[in-house]
């Protein structure tokens, strides 16, 4: 991480600690240190337009608004830079602490007892590659209205970028997951997040999985006609799947394309498919019987029992980032995912992980038996045109990654 523009925003009721981080971060390079003394005042900063900070320092143990209030807050302003978290009390609260954060979708770098250590502190920075210039508050979610999300489909604004699903055991790249991107012709380049529940509302979600699978199909078959043969995640909601004609349509796409069904894989989240498992048997049965890959997303994040993942017949499991990310040094968060691990091998399961943000991320990942891995370790997600160039300099690099034997 280039430290020479990053602006950092230190929130700790002690003086003398204030005045020991402003010191830590200069030694590491960093000179535009802003301190408060209380969660209230960091709030004001922080609220103020011209706010700019890449990044927070936060005690949790402060009087007035303690931390766990004060990630309350950051979650409702929707802040987006990163956040580290400081505390003397014991490792088990820390973790609690740092679960919470995630929970909120808060950027969380990492989590240090105090006192902290200048290593460890240099390290988490040096290690967390989503530090962002002007980037402290998110917008307020804008709305976008059922007409100008049907014009967007039909207009062709809508594409694809891609991010690589890659073999924990011999790096070697698998698949790619569709995530769609809106080519705002006011508002440039908006994320899912801010139109996906918009198009559900409307009633488009069905012709929006459309557009994404036909961009989806058309590039994996350009893929293939260059020598790439990748598999092709998409996202797809209950709304889609309860077509009755779903699967027969899907086939008759993919046939159009050119590509093999069997490269297909859609993706569901677990609180979605727990829905209403009745109706998702039914077409998820008919998905699998025409080759057709069918994964859970999110797991770990609903209330599916072990007895509706063994009835529906999904072929892959994709662990939540929120028990990927740390767990090489979280013992609670690493108990966790080898329980779901081994009790997806013992149902037959691919295993998929997602954010995969470091090299501690793949080894623990690897060392537990999980099949794939993704996230920002492996790469970015990335238009359609850089995938070929991407998986050139991968294969270069992943021989410095270990295999088995």
């Amino acid at each position: 991480m280039n430290r020479g523009n990053v602006s950092v925003l230190v929130v700790d009721d002690d003086p003398f600690a204030l005045k020991l981080f402003a010191r830590q971060l200069a030694l590491v390079g960093i000179d535009a240190v802003h301190t408060c003394t209380g969660a209230e005042a960091a709030l004001a900063e922080l609220g103020r337009p011209e706010a700019d900070f890449d990044a927070l320092i936060c005690d949790l143990n402060m009087p007035g608004m303690d931390g766990v209030q004060f990630l309350r807050h950051l979650a409702r302003m929707r802040y987006r830079g990163g956040l580290v978290l400081v505390s003397g009390e014991d490792e088990r609260i820390l973790q609690s602490v740092s679960r919470l954060a995630r929970a909120h979708k808060l950027n969380l770098l990492g989590a240090l007892r105090k006192p902290v250590a200048l290593e460890r502190l240099r390290h988490l920075l040096d290690s967390a590659p989503t530090i962002q210039r002007h980037s402290v508050l998110r917008p307020v979610r804008k709305t976008y209205d059922a007409a100008e999300i049907e014009r967007a489909i039909f207009d062709g604004q809508l594409f694809n970028q891609y991010q690589p699903k890659v073999n924990l055991a011999d790096a070697e790249v698998t698949g790619v997951e569709a995530l769609v991107r809106w080519r705002h012709p006011e508002d440039g380049l908006v994320y899912p997040d801010q139109f996906i529940a918009d198009a559900e509302a409307g009633g488009l979600i069905d012709a929006l999985a459309r557009a994404v699978l036909a961009n989806g199909l058309a590039d994996v078959r350009r893929w293939q006609d260059e020598g790439l043969a990748l598999q092709l995640s998409v996202n797809v909601s209950m709304d889609n799947l309860v077509a009755l004609d779903f699967p027969d349509r899907l086939v008759r796409e993919a046939e159009a394309a050119g590509v093999a069904v069997d490269r297909l894989v859609l993706e569901v989240t677990e609180s979605q498919a727990m829905r209403d498992p009745t109706a998702l048997l039914d077409i998820a049965t008919r998905l699998r019987l025409k080759r057709i890959g069918l994964s859970i997303d999110d797991f770990g994040t609903g209330y599916s029992s072990l007895a509706q993942l063994r009835e529906l017949p999904f072929d892959e499991l994709k662990l939540d980032r929120s028990f990927v990310h740390g767990a090489a040094q979280d013992a609670s968060l690493r108990a966790i995912l080898e329980a779901n691990l081994g009790m997806a091998k013992q149902l037959g399961l691919r295993t998929v992980a997602e954010g995969v943000e470091d090299r501690d991320d793949w080894d623990c990942l690897r060392a537990l038996g999980c099949d794939l891995a993704q996230g920002w370790f492996v790469a970015r997600p990335m238009p359609a045109n850089e995938v070929p160039n991407w998986l050139r300099a991968w294969r270069a690099r992943h021989r410095e990654l270990p295999r088995s034997a």
